[in-house]
């Protein structure tokens, strides 16, 4: 844990209680503050109650007591109108802030020298976040993990000199900390997303680029250039600090470029360093390109040099439910690509693979998957399940062979038999569902866990640890 000092001898408000919310409380109350904390949810409040912490319906007390309101991300701020704590901190004149906020202030405070590696994008940056860790760990620097990936930021270690902390960064959480001061920040993408919370989609992108704002000499911003409002942004970057732009589309001046699975470094010099994925399972596709082209930066911002950065690269084992390799049987490939809840996620994994034995379905996305018609000459069979299904068999009907399977253990058993006596090379059967998880499980975790406990009872399997270091 994080002890938060800056509020020593202070009120403060908390609303959300939560993962983040829990650890908020936890560490301003270890460094001297009064939380009076609040959710509207009553499972919530009495899981914080037994832990100790003061409970009190804040919407009921004099606000000038408080000097912040600390806010769980998830409650609207701005759109689509502010959640009523937020009107009430504005009348109050008191500031209205997160987690990641309390932490940047701490390390502020005692002037540490703990270094932060901030990454945000539409798509894939808790991949980038996870796989950048690993990989300044791989190098022998003392690097950390958390934020919007899973980790609150404030149950990570202490504050110390030597720390590195690898930081994902959601919209709302930048949206909550004005003192965003990283030593290296990555923007991968920008697609239209939360867009109930933002507004519009250009409201969005420059909540996005703020993860530049501190960003001071000596620094490094990172950030994708494949999309039209990153470009703007990677256009409009004007500081003291180094700017590395990445492409799996296009060559760049100075930064990372991939294509073909090559990762090339292009520096002022014009000298270029080249590394080869071809070959990590864990890194298959143009997405995971882009990804490991924004770790290759990061980590070279962080003073890793090329071999240590490749060591790493080669070792990591993949993001758990993200195209996560769960294992072999004979020559076929089990993929556990759960966290593909909509048909573009689907996409990035059904352009990894040539031979693909797809578990789709679940709770569909408004559009289905008429947008993957592309993809359809890659898949030699479809397994559907869940209230998708026989829509899912109307779009693929006359263009994928496919079978309603009702229930994922079904999918997986039939998939398994038809990918081991098919001619492929190397068959993969693929868990990319393009739908939400609800109608059969409560998370798409619980259903990556389900594929890979039917996977894990096929007879002769060869299973892979998957586990983030």
């Amino acid at each position: 844990m994080i002890p938060i000092h800056v509020f020593d001898g202070k009120t403060v408000a908390l609303f959300g209680l939560g993962l983040s919310g829990i650890a908020s409380a936890r560490a301003l109350t270890a460094g001297g503050a009064q939380v009076v904390a609040w959710d509207d949810a009553e499972a919530s409040r009495t899981a914080a109650a037994s832990e100790g912490m003061e409970i009190a319906d804040i919407n009921e007390m004099d606000w000038s007591a408080f000097e912040a309101l600390i806010l769980a991300p998830g409650v609207p701020l701005t759109h689509p109108e502010p959640h009523w704590t937020v009107r009430k901190a504005q009348k109050a004149g008191i500031e209205i802030i997160g987690d990641t906020e309390l932490f940047f202030r701490e390390r502020k405070a005692l002037g540490s020298k703990a270094r932060v590696v901030a990454i945000t994008g539409t798509n894939g940056k808790s991949t980038t976040a996870a796989l950048t860790a690993h990989v300044l760990k791989a190098g022998g620097l003392n690097a950390s993990l958390g934020g919007n990936i899973g980790t609150a930021i404030l149950d990570l270690p202490p504050l110390s000199d030597d720390q590195v902390y690898v930081i994902e960064f959601s919209s709302y959480q930048i949206d909550l900390t004005p003192g965003l001061d990283a030593n290296a920040a990555a923007l991968l993408n920008i697609t239209p997303d939360h867009l109930d919370r933002h507004g519009t989609l250009e409201n969005y992108a420059a909540v996005k680029s703020r993860v530049f704002s501190g960003l001071k000499e000596g620094c490094l911003a990172v950030i994708g250039v494949d999309d039209i409002h990153c470009r703007a942004i990677a256009g409009s970057l004007d500081g003291p600090f180094d700017v590395a732009r990445v492409s799996v589309r296009n060559p760049v001046e100075t930064g990372v470029s991939a294509s073909n699975g090559v990762l090339r470094e292009h520096r002022n010099d014009n000298e270029i360093t080249e590394f080869d994925l071809t070959g990590i399972g864990s890194l298959r596709g143009e997405h995971n390109a882009q990804n490991a082209a924004v770790c290759y930066a990061l980590a070279r911002g962080m003073g890793l040099d090329v071999d240590a950065i490749a060591q790493g690269l080669k070792t990591f084992p993949g993001l758990e439910h993200r195209m996560e390799e769960v294992g072999r049987l004979g020559k076929v490939l089990f993929i556990n690509d759960s966290k593909g809840t909509n048909a573009d996620a689907a996409a990035h994994a059904l352009a990894s693979f040539d031979n693909i034995f797809w578990i789709a379905g679940g709770l569909a996305k408004t559009g289905g998957i008429e947008s993957l018609q592309g993809y359809f000459p890659s898949i030699s069979h479809a397994y559907l399940i869940g209230e998708a299904a026989e829509d899912f068999s109307r779009t693929l009907d006359g263009q994928v062979q496919h079978t309603i399977c009702g229930t994922l253990e079904k999918a997986v058993a039939a998939a398994a038999v038809e990918a081991s006596a098919s001619d492929a090379i190397e068959p993969a059967v693929l868990l990319s569902p393009a739908c939400a998880s609800f109608d059969q499980f409560r998370s798409f975790a619980v259903r990556g866990d389900a594929f890979k406990d039917a996977v894990g009872a096929l007879k002769g399997i060869e299973l892979r640890t998957s586990e983030v270091s």
